[in-house]
C-alpha cells in the first residue's frame, strides 16, 4: 500500500477559508497527502479591503526545481487561482509530460464577469492549459470564457446548451471530463443549483437546494473533495455528490453561526465525517 500525493498549485491565504487553506485539510481528511506549491501568500483574501500579498511568481521555478532535484513525483496535480500570464506558463511547463492525474479549476470569474486581475492574455493561456487536464471544473462564467462565447442572459441556461458547452470544453482536454459548477437551469424555479457532469460523452446532474448567499472558498472546498475522491477511485458523479452534500452542510452551519460571507465555510465542524 502507498499513500497518494496531490500537488496543490494555488495561493495560501491566512484568513477567509479559501485556496490551499481549505484544500489541504480536506484532502488530508480524505487520506491523500497534500503538497502545496504557492502562487502567492496573502494575509486575508481579496474580499477584504486591506490585505497583504506576497506574489510568488519569481520563486515558483526554484520551488519546482527543488522538487525535481529531490526526485519527487505526484499522483495528482490540482491548479487553482493563477495570478499572471507568467504563472500560467510556469504551471504549463510543470504539467508538461506529467503522468499524474491533472485537475484544473480555471478560476477566472463568476456571475458573468471576469476578475479584475485577469487579462485577455491570461484568458488565452488558461484555455491552452486545458490540454493537460484530466478533469476541468469551470463555473458557467469560466466555461463561456474558455469557449469565447457570450454569457447567457441572467446566467440561466438549458441542459442541451450545457451539454454542447461541456463537450466542446472536454474536446480541449486530455481526459474528456468536465464539471460545469453552480448552474441555474431554465427548467428550474431558481430554488436549486446544479452541477453538470460530462464524462467522455456521458451526462449527469447533481442538484442541490440553493442556500444563503455566495461565500468565499466554496469552490475550493468543492474542488478539493472532487479531486481527492477521484484519486481514491470514486466515480465522477459520486465525487460531485459528496462535494455538493458537504458544501450544503457547511453553508447551513455558516447561516446558523451568522458568519459574514468573507469568513468562508466553517468546514472544520464536519472534517471527521469525510470518508
Amino acid at each position: 500500500m502507498r499513500q497518494k500525493k496531490l500537488a496543490l498549485i494555488n495561493d495560501i491565504t491566512g484568513f477567509g477559508r479559501c485556496s490551499v487553506t481549505v484544500e489541504l485539510p480536506i484532502i488530508s481528511a480524505l487520506k491523500i497527502q497534500a503538497c502545496p506549491l504557492p502562487t502567492a501568500i496573502l494575509s486575508v483574501h481579496t474580499g477584504y479591503q486591506n490585505y497583504f500579498l506576497d506574489d510568488y511568481t519569481d520563486k515558483m521555478q526554484a520551488y519546482i526545481k527543488s522538487w525535481r532535484l529531490n526526485n519527487l513525483e505526484f499522483d495528482g496535480v490540482a491548479t487553482g487561482f493563477l495570478g499572471s500570464a507568467a504563472q500560467i506558463e510556469i504551471v504549463s511547463d510543470f504539467l508538461k509530460n506529467s503522468n499524474a492525474q491533472i485537475f484544473i479549476d480555471p478560476v477566472m470569474g463568476d456571475h458573468g464577469k471576469i476578475y479584475k486581475t485577469y487579462t485577455r492574455e491570461m484568458c488565452v493561456k488558461i484555455r491552452d492549459l486545458l490540454k493537460f487536464a484530466d478533469l476541468a471544473t469551470p463555473n458557467l462564467t469560466e466555461a463561456c470564457q474558455l469557449l469565447n462565447i457570450p454569457y447567457p442572459v441572467e446566467g440561466i441556461i438549458s441542459d442541451s446548451d450545457l451539454a454542447t458547452m461541456a463537450a466542446n470544453i472536454a474536446a480541449k482536454t486530455r481526459g474528456g471530463k468536465v464539471i460545469i459548477t453552480g448552474v441555474n437551469l431554465d427548467v428550474d424555479d431558481g430554488s436549486n443549483i446544479a452541477n453538470f457532469i460530462y464524462d467522455n460523452g456521458k451526462i449527469d446532474f447533481v442538484t442541490s437546494k440553493k442556500l444563503g448567499s455566495d461565500r468565499s472558498g466554496t469552490g475550493d472546498v468543492f474542488f478539493a473533495i472532487v479531486a481527492a475522491s477521484i484519486m481514491n477511485g470514486e466515480t465522477l458523479t459520486a465525487a460531485v455528490r459528496k462535494a455538493a452534500d458537504f458544501v450544503t452542510k457547511c453553508i447551513l452551519h455558516a447561516e446558523k453561526l451568522n458568519l459574514a460571507w468573507n469568513y468562508g465555510l466553517p468546514f472544520e465542524e464536519f472534517l471527521t465525517e469525510l470518508r
